[in-house]
């Protein structure tokens, strides 16, 4: 089975998890720009929660370029990722509505952590159907950013009961760490064509 559907159906669903977080920013009464003060940390959690979803289609548009096909596994292990990228509006809304209190800030964690474990169980099922030589394998390797990632993520949750901005600390850091982009499928691709 083809790609493009695939591909085409995650775009549609994260172009449409955006627009839910942009939608679920409430405008100020007030016209002066004390007004925005409230929004202030709304607006934190919904820049954070951009970037996290920038990452996922980046990184989920390179895996499938370097994917050859699909098969049913894929599908079910591509909807499980876009089941938990679909809850960032949800947390990201309570999370910065709340202030960053340490139960939505540590649910906030759970949702990143999820979809870590998904889009690594994504690649692993690709990897499974194309085999330890595909382009995706060589790609990945051993993935030690992703791992380091999602044990962040997993130390980070804890910590939000013992002071939330540790949590969010630890939240952009590695949000920073994936900005920076992520060269390894590029590499081997360039690679893959040279030959």
């Amino acid at each position: 089975m083809g790609k493009n559907r695939m591909e085409a159906f995650s775009d549609g669903v994260l172009a449409i998890i955006i627009t839910i977080m942009v939608l679920e920013m409430k405008v100020p009464h007030g016209e002066g720009l004390i007004a925005l003060t409230p929004l202030i940390p709304v607006f934190f959690s919904y820049v954070m929660s951009f970037v996290y979803i920038g990452i996922y289609w980046n990184n989920h548009h390179h895996l499938l370029h370097a994917t050859k096909q699909v098969r049913g596994g894929t599908l079910w292990a591509n909807l499980h990722l876009l089941f938990w990228l679909s809850l960032f509006p949800f947390v990201t809304g309570w999370m910065g509505e709340n202030h960053f209190a340490a139960m939505p800030t540590a649910l906030y964690g759970v949702v990143l952590l999820m979809a870590s474990i998904a889009y690594w169980a994504l690649a692993r099922r690709i990897i499974a159907a194309e085999g330890e030589t595909s382009l995706v394998a060589r790609a990945i390797g051993r993935d030690r950013k992703g791992l380091v990632s999602t044990a962040l993520y997993a130390i980070a949750i804890p910590l939000a009961f013992v002071q939330h901005w540790i949590s969010l600390a630890i939240y952009v850091l590695v949000a920073l760490t994936w900005l920076i982009p992520d060269r390894r499928i590029e590499r081997v691709m360039a690679g893959h064509e040279a030959t």
